[in-house]
C-alpha cells in the first residue's frame, strides 16, 4: 500500500475548484382563506368579506420570486480557464460562481453542455495562468487500482478522499451512453463534477452520482471515464454542443429468449426495434428483428455498447456493419450520419386508450390472450391508421406467460418471427414454425401506444 497520497494532493488541489449557482424561480404561495371570496354576491352585507380578501388574501397568492443555490464541483483543464463539471451542477443556473482553495472567485460561463452523458464545460476569466490538471486515459485503468477524489462534499470546501476502482463499464441507467467507473472512494453531495485520479496525478472520471439508500456514501459511487468525456469536452469547446454519429435504429436487449428465438447461440448484440425511414441504416436494408452483431470490426456484446460506439464514430465515415437475420451472419458497408438531437418530450406518443374487454368480439385464445384480427372499430379506438395489420389482444389471464412477460389488453401484435400476422391462423402457424425449428420461443413483436417492442413467447405454450 502506498505510504500516503500527501504530495499527490498538494499538487492537484489548486486545480479542484468548487462550484455554487443561483436561479430564481417563482413559487404560489397558498391562499389560507381560500378562493371562494372571488364569487361572493355583489351585495353590501358581503362587502367586509371581499375587502378583507382583496388586502390579504390576493397578497397571499401571488407567485413569489425566489433564489435556489446549488453546489457541487469542476477541475480546471488548462490555463486559459477552461472548467469540467456536471451537467446537473448547473442545469437551470443563472449565475455561476467558480471558488478556487485559495478563495479567488471568477463568474462562469457555460461554454456548452450535454445532457446525455451529463458533462458541462464553463469558462472562467481570471486575467492570468490558471492551475489544471491532466486527463489521462481510463481505458488503462484496472479493478482494484487506487484513486483518489476530490470535491466539495456538503458544500465543506475542498475534501480528500481515497479509495479502488470497484468496477468498470457499469450501467446505472442514467443514459443512453452508461458506462461508469464504480469506486469505493467516498463520494457525496457536492462531490458531483469533480475530478477522480489515479496514482499518476492525472484525471481518469469525473464523479457523477452514488448509490445511496441514507443519501450519504455507503462506498458505491459512479464516475463518467475520460475515454467517454474527452471526446464530449473537446466537441463542446470547438462547437459549442457535440456531433455524435448516428445509425438510425432503435434497439432492445438480446436476452436468452430472444437469442433462443432467433437462432443465436448465446445472448449478444442489439435487437433492431425499428428503423428510421431513409436513415443509414434503413439504406443499407437493416429491418426490426435484426441483430446487430458487431460495428466497425467490434463486437457489441450487449445493447448498450453499440450507442456509445455509433455516438463516437465519425460522420460520414463508412464502416463495416455485422447483423445475423434468418440464421445467417452478413455484413454490410455504412455511412455514418450525424445525429440532431429532439427538443425534450417531442418524441412522445399520445396516449391511446386500450379497447374494453369483449367490446370488439371474443376472440381466439392462444398463451393465455384473446386476440382477434383488427377491424375498423379496433382502429379507431386504438387511433391506428385504416392500412394497419395485425392481432388486437383483448383480453390477458392473470398469471399466463403473456402477463408475465408484459403483454397487456390493448396490445397489437404485428409480427412473430419477423413475419406480418394478420390473422389467428398465421400466429399459430408462426408459432408451429417456431416449434418445429426447435425453438423454445417465439420472438412476437407488438406496436402500443404508438411504440413498438419486443416481447418472447414460448411457443410450448399452445393454445
Amino acid at each position: 500500500m502506498p505510504g500516503g497520497f500527501a504530495d499527490l494532493v498538494e499538487k492537484l488541489s489548486p486545480a479542484v475548484v468548487n462550484i455554487s449557482t443561483t436561479q430564481k424561480v417563482k413559487s404560489a404561495q397558498a391562499m389560507p382563506f381560500g378562493s371562494p371570496f372571488h364569487n361572493l354576491p355583489d351585495t353590501p352585507e358581503f362587502e367586509p368579506f371581499r375587502e378583507f380578501f382583496d388586502r390579504f388574501g390576493q397578497q397571499q397568492g401571488q407567485p413569489q420570486e425566489r433564489e435556489v443555490f446549488s453546489l457541487g464541483s469542476g477541475f480546471v483543464i488548462d490555463a486559459k480557464g477552461f472548467v469540467i463539471t456536471n451537467n446537473h451542477v448547473i442545469d437551470a443556473a443563472e449565475d455561476i460562481t467558480v471558488t478556487f482553495p485559495d478563495n479567488s472567485k471568477y463568474k462562469a460561463t457555460i461554454v456548452g453542455r450535454d445532457k446525455k452523458t451529463d458533462l458541462a464545460l464553463l469558462k472562467i476569466d481570471a486575467k492570468k495562468p490558471l492551475p489544471f490538471v491532466t486527463m489521462g486515459d481510463s481505458d488503462t485503468a484496472r479493478v482494484g487500482d487506487w484513486v483518489i477524489a476530490i470535491g466539495n462534499p456538503f458544500g465543506l470546501g475542498g475534501s480528500v478522499t481515497q479509495g479502488i476502482i470497484s468496477a468498470r463499464q457499469r450501467s446505472i441507467n442514467a443514459g443512453p451512453f452508461d458506462d461508469f467507473l464504480q469506486t469505493d472512494a467516498p463520494i457525496n453531495r457536492g462531490n458531483s463534477g469533480g475530478p477522480l485520479f489515479n496514482t499518476k496525478g492525472e484525471v481518469i472520471g469525473i464523479n457523477s452520482a452514488i448509490f445511496s439508500p441514507s443519501g450519504g456514501s455507503v462506498g458505491i459511487g459512479f464516475a463518467i471515464p475520460t475515454a467517454l468525456a474527452k471526446p464530449i469536452i473537446e466537441q463542446l469547446k470547438e462547437f459549442g454542443r457535440t456531433h455524435r454519429g448516428w445509425l438510425g435504429v432503435k434497439i432492445q436487449v438480446v436476452s436468452e429468449e430472444v437469442a433462443d428465438s432467433v437462432g443465436l447461440e448465446r445472448p449478444m448484440g442489439a435487437l433492431v426495434l425499428d428503423v428510421t425511414p431513409g436513415s443509414p441504416a434503413d439504406k443499407v436494408g437493416i429491418k426490426a428483428g435484426d441483430v446487430i452483431t458487431q460495428f466497425d470490426g467490434k463486437e457489441v456484446a450487449e445493447m448498450r455498447f453499440l450507442p456509445r460506439l455509433v455516438a463516437e464514430a465519425k460522420i460520414g465515415k463508412t464502416i463495416g456493419l455485422t447483423y445475423w437475420r434468418n440464421n445467417a451472419s452478413k455484413t454490410v458497408q455504412l455511412t455514418i450520419g450525424e445525429m440532431e438531437e429532439a427538443a425534450d418530450g417531442s418524441d412522445k406518443a399520445a396516449d391511446k386508450p386500450a379497447p374494453e374487454k369483449g367490446k370488439s368480439g371474443k376472440g381466439e385464445a392462444i398463451a393465455g390472450m384473446q386476440v382477434a384480427p383488427l377491424t375498423a372499430t379496433m382502429r379507431q379506438e386504438l387511433r391506428l391508421n385504416a392500412e394497419a395489420q395485425g392481432l388486437a389482444v383483448l383480453d390477458v389471464e392473470n398469471g399466463a406467460e403473456a402477463a408475465r412477460r408484459g403483454i397487456r389488453p390493448g396490445d397489437v401484435i404485428t409480427e412473430v418471427g419477423g413475419k406480418p400476422i394478420a390473422s389467428f391462423k398465421e400466429l399459430t402457424a408462426a408459432f408451429d414454425a417456431a416449434r418445429k425449428a426447435g425453438r423454445k420461443f417465439a420472438l412476437v413483436k407488438i406496436l402500443r401506444k404508438g411504440e413498438e417492442a419486443f416481447v418472447t413467447l414460448p411457443v410450448a405454450e399452445g393454445r
